[in-house]
């Protein structure tokens, strides 16, 4: 009878600890939406007004007319993240499998993964300074080249981190099979461990990208902005965080009007991108042989 209530109270207890995991699983995950939600749903109400086909066609309008868009910004902010990403995302999947593939326990592998770690707390600010001083001072003049560098060294650390992390969790099992067949090392870690680790190298990539998107600091040092159209690397070049920026400190309510509606694109622009990376991935298109 004693072991039969003991029995019982032991499910009892089991039952109300399970419960109560479950539940403050559940609250943790919605403070983490939360506040998420909160931002987009009041950038709908502030911004969502002020969206139309003129903003994301034509460029600013001088001070005192009426209408206008961010059209010039939302190009120079594309042309910024991409030439980001062709510099970040190379160098950063290439110095994380030499990180997890190459390096292990060697000095120069322990250097780079502390100078990857210092440069993921590097404030932005500081990044702008530092590309400002080695380009733009000696070219003499701002440009979208120098900004797009400043935004690609921004990504590297997370992309490179993220990497060494993916290809440790792919099982070393793969890599002798794939040694075992007579497959050159390069060759096995680019093919074969490479491409399992794949969807999580991406969503790294991905993180990286939405860090720099929204990045203000480091452009108003190197890019600069320009409010006309401009697709020269060697130029000044506007771009959506700038203008936003920009627009948000003026007086004028036109400017604060187009700037919540450009925070909004900006946000918008920001999920869906991660979001069609996650979904292919996802999907099998990008996940290699996972």
């Amino acid at each position: 009878m004693t072991q039969t209530k003991f029995s019982a109270a032991n499910r009892f207890r089991r039952t109300v600890v399970n419960h109560l995991a479950s539940g403050l699983a559940v609250l943790s995950t919605i403070l983490v939406v939360a506040p998420l939600i909160a931002i987009f749903i009041y950038l709908l109400y502030k911004g969502a007004s002020s969206l139309n086909l003129a903003f994301f066609t034509q460029a600013p309008k001088p001070v005192g007319e009426s209408g206008g868009g961010m059209a010039n910004a939302i190009l120079g902010s594309g042309i910024l993240l991409i030439i980001g990403s062709l510099l970040g995302v190379p160098i950063g999947i290439a110095a994380g499998i030499f990180l997890a593939e190459y390096g292990r326990g060697s000095k120069l592998a322990n250097i780079v993964r502390f100078t990857a770690d210092v440069l993921n707390g590097v404030p932005s600010i500081v990044m702008g300074i530092a590309i400002y001083s080695l380009i733009v001072l000696p070219q003499k003049h701002f440009s979208a080249l120098s900004g797009g560098i400043a935004l690609g060294i921004m990504m590297i650390p997370t992309i490179t981190r993220t990497t060494e992390e993916m290809l440790l969790m792919v099982p070393h099992a793969v890599r002798e099979a794939a040694l075992g067949l007579g497959v050159p090392t390069w060759r096995a870690v680019l093919s074969i461990t490479l491409r399992t680790a794949s969807p999580g190298v991406i969503t790294g990539c991905m993180l990286a990208f939405a860090r720099v998107a929204g990045e203000t600091a480091p452009l108003l040092f190197t890019a600069f902005g320009n409010n006309f159209w401009s697709a020269n690397l060697n130029e000044p070049i506007a771009a959506l965080p700038l203008q936003i920026y920009v627009y948000a400190l003026s007086p004028y309510d036109e400017w604060h009007r187009l700037a919540w509606a450009g925070s909004l694109v900006l946000i918008v622009l920001i999920v869906v991108s991660v979001s069609l990376v996650r979904y292919v991935t996802t999907r099998g298109v990008l996940k290699g042989a996972s």
